[in-house]
């Protein structure tokens, strides 16, 4: 599922509100990012890998529609992203999904709107042009949602990701093994995950990337 908004202003309720409210300005301007703790924790119980799920897209679906109704226009591009938008690949049972924005130095004209929706604002200064969000803000949580700018490298590669992985079971199952492999080492924590895939990921990544750009 995903959402391309190409209306104008105007076709959206409310929707002026958030190209006028000068408070989004001066969160823009004056509000430094600092790293969240929650970037450092250890313990998740989401940490685990189940089967993959059918209702996954359909529930990627119904948030997806909650975030175009609150962002309006702002949202100009929403795509179910990750392992859980891959039929058949087995996952932690959390929902990635993608939003990609106009200006994404304008961090006023989501951030709250999402506060709303029950997200929780997870910054890292490192990356100032891809942003994160949880849902619910404490752990386990079911959705991550990451912001980056329309037309954006981010964008490219997490939609290269997905579809390469559609498109190519025999990787989507290796990937799936390496997962399973690599949760089994220590259940429920975080970052051993992020570290043990690490180097698989960024691999994978490459080949998803020149077999995006080749099709184009």
């Amino acid at each position: 599922m995903s959402y391309d908004n190409s209306g104008s202003d105007d076709d959206v309720p409310g929707c002026a509100q958030y190209h006028l409210d000068l408070g989004a300005d001066l969160y823009c301007e004056q509000q430094k990012l600092s790293r969240h703790p929650s970037l450092d924790d250890r313990f998740d119980p989401a940490v685990r890998i189940v089967d993959y799920d059918p209702e996954w897209p359909v529930a990627a679906a119904e948030e997806l529609h909650r975030i175009r109704e609150r962002l309006g226009v702002v949202a100009a591009r929403l795509e179910h992203v990750g392992s859980t938008s891959v039929p058949g690949l087995a996952a932690k049972p959390i929902l990635d999904l993608l939003l990609s924005v106009p200006n994404i130095e304008q961090r006023g004209v989501f951030v709250e709107p999402l506060k709303g929706l029950g997200y929780l604002f997870a910054p890292d200064p490192e990356s100032p042009d891809f942003h994160f969000f949880g849902k619910p803000p404490e752990r386990p949580r079911s959705h991550h949602l990451h912001i980056c700018q329309v037309g954006s490298e981010h964008e490219f590669r997490h939609i290269a990701m997905r579809d390469f992985l559609r498109a190519h079971p025999e990787e989507a199952a290796s990937y799936a093994a390496l997962k399973r492999e690599v949760v089994a080492r220590a259940p429920y924590d975080r970052l051993v995950y992020i570290e043990g895939k690490g180097a698989y990921v960024t691999a994978l990544e490459g080949r998803a990337l020149r077999w995006a750009h080749s099709a184009i």
